[in-house]
């Protein structure tokens, strides 16, 4: 019981993960935008430019997320179905039906992280 439970954590905390990449990037542009002074916050930014180049990287070197690997260990241990590919790939699979191969998966966590250095010269942050 206690694996499925972590498992379960472990995907709540991919996904607020996935939360603060995509949904951090869009405040940065907006807060870009309408001069909100938050989004300058250097440890802010540093931690976000972080978060989006592990993705890229991994998706790079043709590693899955260790998230989903640890979540599906703990899934497989517990007697519960596990699922092939990457966390995003499977849940956009579930969610929406999408499909596509690995490389476009990585071509698109790439040309985001491209969006977040563009948005880190374009809105520089500010070390206090």
């Amino acid at each position: 019981m206690i694996d499925i439970i972590l498992a379960d954590l472990i995907l709540v905390f991919h996904f607020l993960f996935i939360i603060f990449v995509v949904g951090g990037q869009l405040l940065i542009i907006f807060g870009l935008v309408f001069k909100w002074p938050w989004v300058r916050n250097y440890w802010f930014r540093i931690l976000h430019l972080a978060a989006i180049w592990f993705v890229v990287v991994q998706a790079w070197v043709g590693e899955i997320c260790p998230l989903t690997s640890w979540e599906n260990t703990l899934r497989a241990r517990a007697g519960e179905a596990t699922y092939a590919g990457g966390f995003i790939q499977h849940w956009l699979h579930k969610v929406i039906f999408f499909q596509a191969e690995p490389w476009v998966f990585g071509l698109v966590y790439t040309l985001f992280g491209l969006l977040v250095l563009l948005t880190w010269v374009y809105g520089k942050p500010i070390r206090r």
